[in-house]
């Protein structure tokens, strides 16, 4: 009686995760410009990362802790809204010279994170990405 139901399932091999340093970087990327609508609509917000730690005993636990986020925009000396965007802590420089989005208003800001996040997901800032280090290796894992 439950074949019927898996009959009409198409199944098909599950997809290799991608392990290209481009893809990782655009999707890090996104999530930071995500981070920063996030803090944008909750000045207090900070992000959450886990992390594995070691108790008195020797014991591994897993830690889920807060993380400060800064924000990318700031006020410029006219009384506008400039954005910059970083890869780690370094600014993209968009044109030579040029590393900050002149943004107007604060209430225009999630429109220009927005635009940039489709940006980023259409490979318009490959060349900005690729420019910084890779993402950190994965440490191999030997068998005994």
């Amino acid at each position: 009686m439950s074949t019927s139901i898996l009959k009409s399932l198409t199944f098909v091999p599950q997809p290799k995760i991608s392990s290209d340093p481009l893809i990782i970087k655009r999707e890090r990327m996104v999530s930071r410009l995500e981070d920063q609508k996030q803090l944008l609509a909750d000045p207090l917000f900070q992000r959450r990362i886990k992390r594995w730690e070691k108790k008195e005993g020797g014991e591994k636990v897993l830690v889920e802790k807060p993380l400060r986020t800064s924000k990318w925009w700031q006020q410029d000396p006219s009384g506008g809204i400039v954005m910059t965007v970083k890869v780690g802590s370094k600014r993209i420089e968009f044109e030579k010279g040029k590393a900050a989005i002149s943004v107007g208003s604060l209430e225009k800001l999630p429109s220009v994170i927005d635009a940039l996040i489709k940006a980023v997901r259409a490979g318009e800032l490959d060349v900005q990405l690729s420019e910084g280090k890779g993402p950190r290796a994965l440490p191999v894992r030997r068998t005994a």
